[in-house]
């Protein structure tokens, strides 16, 4: 599903230890976000409730971030309870194969919608050792591109990738393709022992044809998370006019 406002662009990333801070991030920031992400930690810590908070405390939509990689038969029961909770977007990594992803495709029956994982923003080239199974000389880019092109090809919803990615999986796709970016930063912030790699700021993404950016320490680590939030909207919204 395409987004509407640039608010719908905007997911924030619920990467917290607990579910009573969790509840506490989708309170204060309902309003101004268009998505919450439940990833591993909180999923594996809190379970279903994560999702059901979201759902008790906004309007948002909920974007169940587990990366499933197993075998078809797992990964399709996986996405059936998946589907069941109202989750909007789920990830499937890529590099589970073919009969994974289209066992993903089939359990989600056109409600919950199956993003692809290619290759993780916080990996680089260095990362593509021929010891672990790598081609010798393979580049980030070209394993991204690979398995988006089967993703493309198997039928996903889009792909988590970097603000890097965007343009060419968009040309690839002929537009669309929903691409979903993490990794953002502000221009005018750090984040503190940050481990990712292949980062981009709003506006870059949203420039080059990003649909959805995920935030997380940006808004999380802010003075002001509500106030944060608003700010990258805007940003957007800038972008999108630009």
């Amino acid at each position: 599903m395409t987004p509407q406002t640039p608010q719908d662009r905007l997911i924030f990333a619920l990467d917290v230890p607990d579910l009573d801070r969790a509840v506490d991030h989708i309170k204060t920031l309902g309003d101004s976000v268009g998505c919450f992400k439940v990833g591993l930690e909180l999923f594996i810590r809190a379970g279903v409730d994560a999702i059901r908070a979201v759902r008790d405390h906004s309007d948002a939509a909920v974007f169940l971030d587990l990366k499933l990689h197993d075998i078809p038969v797992t990964v399709e029961r996986a996405v059936t309870a998946a589907r069941e909770h109202g989750v909007q977007f789920l990830t499937v990594h890529c590099g589970g194969g073919e009969a994974m992803v289209q066992a993903a495709l089939k359990a989600a029956g056109g409600t919950t919608q199956i993003l692809g994982v290619t290759v993780l923003t916080s990996m680089t080239g260095r990362d593509l050792d021929p010891a672990w199974g790598y081609s010798d000389g393979l580049t980030v880019h070209e394993l991204v591109m690979d398995r988006v092109l089967m993703g493309r090809d198997l039928g996903l919803t889009g792909f988590v990738c970097s603000g890097e990615e965007v343009e060419d999986i968009k040309k690839q796709s002929g537009g669309p393709l929903l691409t979903v970016v993490p990794g953002i930063r502000l221009a005018d912030g750090t984040v503190t022992g940050d481990d990712q790699s292949r980062i981009t700021t709003p506006t870059d993404a949203i420039q080059r044809g990003a649909d959805y950016l995920v935030v997380g320490r940006p808004i999380r680590d802010a003075k002001d998370p509500q106030d944060a939030a608003r700010r990258i909207v805007d940003e957007i919204a800038h972008a999108l006019k630009a």
